[in-house]
């Protein structure tokens, strides 16, 4: 089981700076602590009940064998999610959000099976009898979707849920997503509208700090549900060697089988830097 989230590490990680109160969605008022020098303040606690809840849900889709597509495009969560993503086996989109990447995903595989026509034309030699512009036109077009969809390669089905880092920055891909009803898990920040998510985390989603943390905890579940299919499956084999052995040679008849209250949340003084970074546009 994953660990508990601590409070503590997520108030040093500036997870509980919002956005300036100007900005903010009055649907994220119950996740909202208070207001301190013009900027919304999040309740951690209640942030930790729901990255707990949403790594119960990730753990089992994770030992389910289904995959979980994780999306963030903004430049400081880019490489965070691509390490973290990597790192728990999962496919990811940091550039640009392909259009039908969901909804058209038939199409969108036919451009991952490209890459692979690509690569193996230069494996047999194809690749070679082609004219110089020609080659340089199919480097071109394997790069482009590379940066595009490498990051899919292995995804050869639509994924089981969604985490996003951004709700409105990553909007089409959570309208998609909600098409297909496929569960969206995220960050939301408190200039966003939590209704727009099946799993919400209140948090900071502009801060790179705040950003790791969050990663961190959700992919660990990931990672925590992976090892529990492994183990799953190497007990299953054992059990069914066990059995082909102990089998009797007539068939026998089988025997009947009888079938918490919210404290009050942590404020820190916000340091310049970092409050700079969490509410700026």
């Amino acid at each position: 089981m994953a660990n508990k989230v601590e409070v503590k590490e997520l108030l040093e990680a500036g997870v509980h700076f919002g956005h300036m109160t100007r900005k903010w969605d009055p649907n994220m008022a119950p996740y909202i602590y208070m207001e301190r020098n013009g900027i919304h303040i999040i309740n951690l606690y209640k942030t930790a009940a729901k990255i707990e809840e949403a790594n119960e849900a990730l753990k089992k889709i994770a030992a389910s064998g289904r995959k979980i597509l994780f999306v963030a495009t903004k430049k400081q969560a880019k490489d965070i999610v691509a390490d973290k993503a990597k790192a728990a086996n999962m496919p990811y989109i940091t550039e640009r959000w392909p259009g039908g990447m969901l909804t058209n995903f038939v199409t969108i595989r036919k451009a991952v099976k490209k890459m692979g026509t690509i690569d193996r034309m230069k494996k047999d030699g194809t690749f070679q009898t082609l004219s110089k512009k020609e080659r340089l036109q199919v480097d071109r077009l394997r790069a482009k979707l590379e940066k595009n969809l490498g990051s899919i390669a292995d995804m050869s089905r639509l994924p089981a849920a969604l985490f996003v880092v951004d709700i409105k920055a990553e909007h089409i891909a959570i309208k998609e997503a909600q098409k297909l009803n496929i569960p969206v898990f995220a960050m939301v920040d408190t200039n966003s509208d939590p209704r727009e998510v099946d799993y919400v985390i209140p948090a900071n989603d502009d801060a790179s700090k705040s950003i790791e943390k969050i990663l961190s905890l959700v992919t660990a579940a990931v990672v925590d549900g992976l090892s529990n299919r492994t183990s799953d499956k190497e007990e299953s084999d054992e059990e069914t060697d066990t059995v082909a052995e102990a089998a009797p040679a007539a068939t026998a008849t089988a025997p009947a089988v009888e079938t918490p209250a919210v404290e009050e949340a942590p404020v820190a003084e916000a340091p310049a830097a970092e409050a700079a970074e969490s509410t700026e546009e």
